[in-house]
């Protein structure tokens, strides 16, 4: 062995990669990519769950457009709907029919006499009730998506706190010390920076998917929209208003 390399040995090798730097790193260190770790996990997790999700309601909605168009009459409609799985459209769907089945019970059935339309108050209650559900539906499809706006916030502050806690230990460090070379300075940076590209991978990936599944909720929740305006004026096409 070289005796220029006993001395770098006994000091402790420098860092020659991330993974170095990272074992090399100070507790503070540690704890702020662990926390990001984790973050990195519950942000991928909603990611996958939400795609899935999404994409589940896409394919539903797709069917019960497709029975909704080949009905003739709301009775036809209730008929195929209630065969579907259970889905946002379907459930709009059923709110509307249960609620106008109760204001004019039987009118429904087959064969049913004709009854009186809804008045302007039933009809403003019916509007309010599919209001209701379709804002349920919108909640329950919002659920882990503000989580990924939190994520997105929080991990490059979190990764800028870890930084800055950083460069001030390895500039404590060089006035213990009492060397300002840019080989006693380099490695502290280096290692303080870490936090920040962390912080940066965690919350591209969560802050794209936030806007991304905003944008699909939106859009679900402008079809239920008009699936509702549909529904009062297939009532007011059969003479049901």
């Amino acid at each position: 062995m070289s005796l220029h390399l006993i001395p770098m040995l006994q000091a402790g090798a420098p860092p020659q990669s991330i993974i170095d730097m990272v074992v090399q790193g100070t507790l503070l260190t540690k704890i702020v990519l662990g926390i990001l770790f984790l973050f990195s996990m519950v942000s991928w997790w909603l990611i996958f769950r939400k795609s899935r999700q999404f994409g589940e309601v896409r394919r539903q909605g797709d069917k019960f457009l497709q029975h909704m168009e080949k009905a003739q009459r709301l009775e036809d409609a209730y008929k195929a709907i209630l065969a579907l799985p259970e889905s946002p459209y379907g459930r709009v769907f059923r709110a509307g029919v249960n609620f106008f089945s109760e204001l004019r019970p039987g009118a429904l059935r087959e064969n049913a006499p004709p009854t009186a339309g809804l008045s302007l108050t039933q009809l403003e209650a019916l509007r309010l009730v599919l209001e209701k559900e379709e804002a349920e539906e919108r909640d329950a499809l919002a659920q882990g998506i503000g989580m990924l706006a939190v994520i997105g916030t929080v991990s490059p502050l979190l990764g800028l706190l870890g930084t800055v806690i950083g460069v001030m230990d390895a500039f404590l460090g060089i006035t213990i010390s009492g060397s300002s070379n840019i080989m006693s300075v380099a490695p502290g940076i280096a290692e303080a920076l870490i936090t920040t590209v962390a912080g940066l991978v965690v919350a591209i990936p969560a802050v794209f998917g936030y806007n991304h599944f905003v944008t699909k909720l939106n859009l679900v929740s402008g079809e239920l929209e008009g699936f509702s305006s549909e529904f009062i004026g297939t009532l007011a096409r059969e003479g049901r208003i």
